[in-house]
């Protein structure tokens, strides 16, 4: 296959099916007693976009056709027939919004309802008004929420679909795993993924044609509040979704470890329909994000975009992803189709399996990752279409990530198995060189000279560590970081270069989106004391040691008021790590006194309710007043003393303020 540069589908595929463009642009946030309404969602900063080319110098023109495409939104009808309708809602989040009809009925299902409540609900609403422009009576119900997956911009605006529930026992189905992953990512290692996603996504930056004009998979992550509402239901093998949606036939493909470690396809063969969640969009995607993330399994995401060939490829008349516009086949004029759909997918799988067989032969011929992403280059059958260009994922940093998951972190070299920390080595090397201004010379050499920025920013990145309050080294290492961000292709390196120009400049900005406090209620016991557990300061906690132990009541699942849950979990502090595990439920099934001791012993035992329980966790109750407890309170005001508050805007561009010194080996 030739290149498809000039191929105009991307353009028609985009525009395709518009029926309702979005009347509001701008988006607040629900006020609180903490904070005002802010702006959670900006449509019409980015029409600039309607520009057919970008300002000379400010964006790669590459990185900008793919940014307008992203700018196409509003309400899209993706097929219909009488056995129902799909529909999306695109450009209200970095995420699609999918709504299926269930035949003429009133009824639908809504697939990943965006990263925020608030632009769910307006999203949701946009459809809804349509829908009663010709039927102003109608009253749109969800019968199923379906999660493709257990990233937040997939789950986060659940609650806003609630409202539309067609009964307070709506299933939601997810793909097994989900809940896991979806705390592990979004709450264990939250607090550093949610600061490196301001510079990936480049949440501080002017929506401008010098700033962030996209994010590659879409415009922007929304910044609202994100909410968790836990599966009822978990897809736990291939075939039939089960128990059925009624009126509706899905058949699951589960793809775990591929873009998400609990990620699913499905298909409508009613519609003939395939959603291909995240594992096959408009870009080449990331095998590790640069926010942070597990590395995905680039051999298993081939292997299962192939089973998804074999499996619906043939049948599919229209396929359709989490992110950007869909992929639909066409036919010649005998009424053969022309094969799209197997081409776009075909040319997805061998990416992959491209990136990762190539990454492989090089490791095993002792290259390093650094040497690997210098030489791998795609053939030309994949490099040159648009819909594997590196808009959000590169292959630069995709081999890293597929090094990192067979090799870790050390290339084997043992001047780099005990490196300095950076601040410390920078000192050093800058040292060497005869001091920062020194190093910012040599550095302007490489820009004027040798237009050699990767080796100025190296230069420079190391003076600025070793003087953060040196404003020279400040001022010139921002401008070849805009310069790099300015002619980047992947849209997440130029939001993290500008950031990074920003910060260096004096405009720090932290972590915006947070998991909404009663997204906690979704977490089992296990989860929420992993989350109490990952925010001690271990050495505050050297010298204490005590145990606790939960007795938890939970409400019913859609049974009588009377059959609530009973849990229980014993927690330990022993020499300063929170450890524990599950134990039988002991006490009194009423708010009365307990009627038996638990077990194993404990220093203090608190019998709550779930509510009860998380409101301690996430601080909403400050102690155990007016709590059924036996034994030392004092127990728990100790747990709470050494616990921390991650920074939301850590330094990354200069050094930290809390540096260790390296010792030496004894």
């Amino acid at each position: 296959m030739g290149s498809d540069f000039d191929n105009e589908n991307d353009w028609i595929n985009a525009s395709r099916g518009k029926i309702a463009a979005i009347p509001a642009g701008v988006i607040l946030s629900r006020p609180s007693k903490r904070e005002e309404s802010r702006v959670v969602w900006n449509y019409d900063s980015y029409d600039f976009l309607g520009e057919l080319e970008p300002p000379a110098h400010m964006a790669n023109t590459s990185l900008w056709r793919q940014s307008r495409l992203c700018y196409e939104g509003g309400l899209f009808q993706v097929t219909s027939g009488p056995e129902g309708a799909i529909y999306q809602v695109r450009t209200y989040d970095l995420s699609n919004m999918t709504i299926v009809e269930i035949g003429s009925s009133n009824e639908v299902i809504v697939i990943d309802p965006l990263t925020s409540v608030e632009t769910a609900k307006a999203a949701f609403e946009l459809y809804v008004n349509y829908m009663k422009n010709y039927i102003p009576d109608v009253n749109i119900k969800v019968k199923a929420i379906i999660y493709t997956h257990s990233h937040a911009d997939h789950f986060g605006g659940a609650e806003a679909i609630m409202p539309y529930a067609a009964s307070k026992d709506i299933p939601i189905y997810a793909p097994e795993g989900f809940l896991e992953h979806a705390v592990s990512e979004n709450v264990y290692a939250g607090n550093a993924m949610s600061r490196r996603s301001v510079y990936m996504y480049g949440e501080s930056l002017d929506v401008a044609p010098h700033g962030q004009i996209g994010a590659g998979l879409g415009l922007a992550l929304s910044q609202g509040t994100t909410s968790l509402i836990a599966p009822t239901h978990y897809v736990k093998q291939d075939g039939k979704l089960k128990p059925e949606i009624e009126g509706m036939e899905l058949i699951c493909q589960l793809t775990p470890g591929t873009e998400a470690p609990s990620e699913m396809n499905f298909y409508f063969p009613s519609l003939k329909a395939l959603c291909m969640a995240e594992n096959a969009t408009h870009t080449l995607h990331n095998l590790q994000t640069l926010r942070g993330a597990p590395v995905r399994d680039a051999r298993l995401w081939s292997r299962y975009l192939d089973e998804a060939i074999a499996l619906f490829g043939d049948k599919a008349q229209v396929v359709f992803s989490s992110h950007h516009w869909p992929t639909w086949e066409t036919y010649d004029d005998k009424g053969k189709p022309e094969k799209r759909i197997i081409s776009f997918m075909s040319r997805q799988r061998d990416c992959y399996a491209y990136l990762h067989n190539e990454t492989l032969r090089h490791l095993n011929n002792g290259m390093t990752p650094l040497d690997i992403a210098e030489v791998l280059e795609l053939p030309p059958s994949l490099r040159d279409v648009w819909d594997l260009r590196g808009y959000y994922g590169s292959v630069s940093h995709n081999v890293k990530a597929i090094y990192d998951k067979y090799m870790g972190w050390f290339d084997g070299n043992p001047a780099n198995l005990w490196k300095h920390p950076p601040k410390a080595e920078a000192m050093k090397y800058v040292d060497c060189m005869g001091g920062v201004d020194k190093v910012v010379e040599l550095a302007q050499g490489y820009i004027d000279n040798q237009n050699d920025l990767r080796f100025a920013a190296t230069l420079l990145n190391q003076a600025v560590f070793s003087d953060p309050k040196h404003r020279t080294a400040k001022k010139v290492l921002a401008n070849v970081y805009r310069k790099l961000g300015y002619g980047a292709e992947n849209a997440t390196w130029r939001n993290i270069y500008l950031t990074g120009a920003k910060e260096l400049e004096g405009e720090v900005q932290g972590s915006i989106n947070s998991m909404a406090a009663e997204a906690w209620y979704a977490f089992s016991l296990d989860e929420l004391v992993d989350t109490m557990a990952i925010r001690i300061d271990g050495p505050k906690a050297w010298d204490k040691a005590f145990t606790i132990n939960l007795m938890v009541e939970y409400p019913p699942k859609g049974g009588k008021a009377t059959d609530p849950e009973y849990k229980g979990w014993h927690i330990r502090l022993s020499n300063a790590a929170l450890t524990g595990h599950a134990i039988e439920y002991l006490g009194p099934k009423s708010r009365s006194a307990p009627e038996a001791p638990a077990t194993p012993s404990a220093d203090l035992t608190l019998y709550v309710t779930h509510e009860e329980l998380v409101q301690l966790f996430n601080g909403k109750r400050a102690n155990l007043e007016g709590l059924n407890y036996t034994g030392d309170a004092g127990v728990w005001d100790t747990l709470k003393s050494l616990l921390t508050i991650p920074n939301p805007a850590f330094n990354i561009v200069t050094p930290l303020a809390y540096i260790v010194e390296p010792t030496e080996a004894k």
